[in-house]
């Protein structure tokens, strides 16, 4: 079976709220002696997960490099949706419109950690994006993501083109994001649509193909003298201008 690893104190925390028997063990720096540390290593005692001190080096080599804080999870992976389209028939049948989040891109670990994040609290159902040029879910994602790389389905897809396609076939509303659109974020409707937020790389924007295969596009007001927002910042405006709407 294979593992995965959680670093740092936001991941450990999130999986020992959700799913506690997933931990393995954890290995932390006994050589710390803040509150911080020992408030989780008393949550996770409390839980029964084996905890085990290891030295610093040790702890780094664990992280493969990531940034750590002195703790590192070793878990079972969690069970979560591994197709789009079983997800959407699973929603139908709940009676729930899909918000979905599509990444065209995203190669940075942290801009993918920071909108995983992002889209696990608005509430997205999955976030897709294609298998080549895209950041996977590493330990350094995850550490950023806080604990949401566990919590919402991140699909990578052979062909992104082709999933969009399909998408718009189950009745999915594409919306990607274009600083030379003519409709502004707040001027489109999303509150009763399937929606999918289209969101390309900073500075490059949406690829054309993955430009043309969206429904619409609207543009991120700017008042200022910068160019473009940070992908992650500019995915939180997309996805709470829905969640605003639908409330």
């Amino acid at each position: 079976m294979s593992f995965q690893r959680l670093l740092g104190f936001h991941a450990i925390a999130a999986r020992l709220q959700q799913a506690p028997d997933s931990l393995q063990r954890v290995h932390y720096d006994g050589q710390r002696r803040d509150k911080r540390l020992q408030r989780l290593l008393d949550q996770l005692r409390q839980a029964q997960v084996k905890l085990i001190d290891t030295d610093k080096a040790e702890l780094t080599q664990l992280a493969e490099g990531g940034r750590h804080q002195g703790v590192v999870g070793i878990a079972q992976p969690l069970s979560l949706a591994t197709d789009v389209f079983s997800l959407l028939r699973d929603l139908d049948s709940k009676g729930e419109q899909p918000l979905l989040l599509i990444l065209d891109g995203i190669t940075d670990p942290h801009n993918l950690g920071a909108c995983l994040r992002t889209a696990d609290a608005a509430g997205v159902h999955a976030v897709i994006a294609p298998k080549d040029r895209a950041a996977g879910l590493t330990p350094v994602v995850r550490r950023v993501a806080c604990g949401a790389a566990e919590t919402i389905p991140y699909l990578q897809v052979t062909n992104l083109a082709r999933t969009m396609r399909a998408l718009q076939k189950e009745g999915v509303w594409l919306l990607g994001t274009d600083d030379q659109a003519e409709q502004g974020l707040h001027e489109v409707n999303v509150k009763d649509r399937a929606i999918a937020w289209v969101m390309g790389a900073e500075g490059e924007g949406l690829r054309r193909l993955t430009k043309e295969h969206c429904d619409e596009l609207v543009r991120i007001p700017m008042a200022g003298t910068v160019e473009s927002l940070n992908v992650s910042v500019a995915t939180a405006l997309c996805l709470y201008e829905s969640v605003r709407q639908r409330a």
